[in-house]
C-alpha cells in the first residue's frame, strides 16, 4: 500500500474513532415499545411531539434496543410538503358558443387540485372539465366546478378546480360564465405527493383574545418540535368570511434579555381563511380553506406562538379551536416475536444512524401498529466522558495562559529598553 493510501486509511479510522457510538448508558430517557406483533414482521408506530423536545436535534440520537442489542429502523414523513407549483400554460384558447375555452397538456403524473389564473374580479362562473390521453381522442367527462371572485361582498375568491385523482394527459376546459380569453393566464399544478398527510396535534387551543380588530390565539411550542401546518376550526358564526391571518413564531430567550443584549429573533408567515356556503346568481358555492401555512424554522429553545385572525370592520371571528400540526412520521423496524423493544434517546453526541435496512426497505402499507409507553429515565444513565482536548475543556487557562505569556514578554521588553539606554 502507498503512502497515499496509508494516510487515507489512518484518517478512516481517526474519524470513526471520533464518532461517538450509542451506549445504552449514556442515554437519559427510555420509552417501552408496546403491542409488538407475535410474529416477525415490519412494525411501525407514529412519533409524538414529546420526542422532539427530549431527543437531539432532528430525531438524531433515537436508538431502538432489544435486550441490548440495538435494532436498525427507518424514520419516514407520512408525505413531503408541497414544494412549487408548475405552470401549464393554455392551448387554444378562445370562444365556443359564447363560452370561453381552453385545452392544457398535464404532466405526466397524478394530479387533483387545479388552480386556474384568471385576472378578473367580482363574478361567478362554473367550469366544465373533460379529459383524454391524446389530444382529440375519446373524452371523459371529469366534472363541473363552481370559481368566484366576491371581493365586493369581502368574500375572497377560489379558482380551484378540486378534480378527483386524475392522470389525463390533455384536459378540456369550458368556463360558462363572466370570463373572457384574455383574463385567462393559465393554470397551476402543485407537484406533491397525491397521498394525502397526515398530521399529529402538537398543541390546541380554544382560549381566543380579542384586541382591537383581531383575534389572537396564544401557544407555546417545545424545544426542536417542528410545526407544519396550522388548522383553524371555526364557530358556527359568521357563516361566510374570509380573513387574512397572521402567525409569529418567537424563541423564548435562553437567559434575560438585557439592553445590551440582542433579543430573540422571531418568524412570521401570513395566510388567510375562508369560508363560503351560499348560492350566489344561481351558482351553489361550498368552498372552505382553514388552515395556513406556518413559518418554516426550527428553535432550539422553547418558543411562543401567535396566531392572529385580522377581523376588518367584520363582526369578530372567535374560533371554536386552533390547532398546530406536525406531519406524522412513522418509525419502522422488524420485530421478532417474543421480545422486548425499548425507544432510547436523549444522547446529544450521537449523530443519525446509517443502516442498511434504510436503503432495503419497502413500506408495507398493512405493517402492524405498534405504540410508544411512557417516558422513563434510564436507571443505568451517566454523562458522557468529556474526551475534548484539555484547552478546550477549559477555554480561560489558556487565556489565562496567554495573558502571563504577553506579561512576561512585556517585562522582558522593558528590560531590555533600559539596558539599552544605559549603555548608550
Amino acid at each position: 500500500m502507498t503512502s497515499f493510501g496509508l494516510n487515507r486509511l489512518a484518517a478512516l479510522l481517526l474519524f470513526f474513532a471520533a464518532v461517538p457510538s450509542p451506549e445504552i448508558r449514556y442515554f437519559r430517557y427510555q420509552r417501552p415499545i408496546q403491542n409488538t406483533p407475535q410474529q416477525s414482521e415490519q412494525t411501525c408506530l407514529v412519533v409524538d411531539a414529546a420526542l422532539f423536545a427530549r431527543s437531539g436535534h432532528g430525531l438524531a440520537d433515537l436508538r431502538i434496543f432489544r435486550d441490548r442489542s440495538e435494532t436498525p429502523y427507518l424514520l419516514e414523513t407520512s408525505a413531503p410538503v408541497v414544494s412549487s407549483d408548475q405552470a401549464i400554460p393554455t392551448l387554444n384558447l378562445g370562444v365556443q358558443n359564447g363560452q370561453t375555452v381552453f385545452d392544457a397538456a398535464m404532466p405526466a403524473q397524478k394530479y387533483s387540485d387545479l388552480q386556474l389564473g384568471i385576472s378578473g374580479q367580482n363574478f361567478i362562473a362554473t367550469v366544465a372539465v373533460t379529459g383524454s390521453q391524446n389530444q382529440g381522442g375519446k373524452s371523459t367527462i371529469i366534472g363541473s366546478y363552481t370559481i368566484f371572485d366576491l371581493t365586493r361582498q369581502r368574500l375572497g375568491r377560489s379558482t380551484v378546480l378540486h378534480l378527483p385523482q386524475s392522470d389525463f394527459r390533455y384536459l378540456h376546459f369550458r368556463v360558462a360564465g363572466p370570463i373572457r380569453p384574455e383574463e385567462v393566464s393559465g393554470l397551476f399544478v402543485s407537484q406533491s405527493s397525491i397521498a394525502k398527510p397526515r398530521y399529529v396535534t402538537v398543541a390546541e387551543s380554544a382560549r381566543v383574545t380579542l384586541k382591537d380588530r383581531s383575534s389572537i390565539v396564544e401557544f407555546t411550542v417545545p424545544a426542536n418540535v417542528p410545526i407544519d401546518r396550522i388548522e383553524i376550526v371555526p364557530a358556527d358564526t359568521p357563516a361566510n368570511f374570509s380573513r387574512a391571518v397572521h402567525v409569529e413564531a418567537t424563541p423564548v430567550a435562553a437567559k434575560p434579555v438585557t439592553e445590551y443584549s440582542e433579543p430573540p429573533r422571531s418568524a412570521s408567515s401570513f395566510g388567510s381563511i375562508l369560508r363560503v356556503h351560499s348560492v350566489q346568481n344561481g351558482h351553489r358555492i361550498d368552498e372552505e380553506s382553514l388552515s395556513v401555512d406556518p413559518p418554516r424554522t426550527l428553535f432550539d429553545n422553547s418558543s411562543k406562538w401567535t396566531v392572529t385572525v385580522d377581523n376588518g370592520d367584520d363582526a369578530p371571528l372567535k374560533p371554536a379551536l386552533v390547532r398546530l400540526l406536525m406531519l406524522e412520521r412513522n418509525l419502522c423496524f422488524d420485530a421478532a416475536p417474543g421480545l422486548s423493544y425499548a425507544l432510547y434517546y436523549g444522547d446529544a453526541a450521537l449523530a443519525p444512524p446509517h443502516y442498511d435496512y434504510a436503503s432495503l426497505f419497502t413500506h408495507q402499507p398493512d405493517a402492524p401498529r405498534a405504540a410508544l409507553g411512557p417516558e422513563q429515565p434510564n436507571s443505568e444513565y451517566q454523562p458522557r466522558p468529556d474526551n475534548r482536548p484539555f484547552t478546550e475543556q477549559h477555554p480561560v487557562l489558556l487565556w489565562l495562559a496567554l495573558g502571563l505569556v504577553v506579561l512576561i514578554l512585556g517585562v522582558i521588553a522593558l528590560r531590555t529598553a533600559r539596558s539599552s539606554r544605559q549603555a548608550a
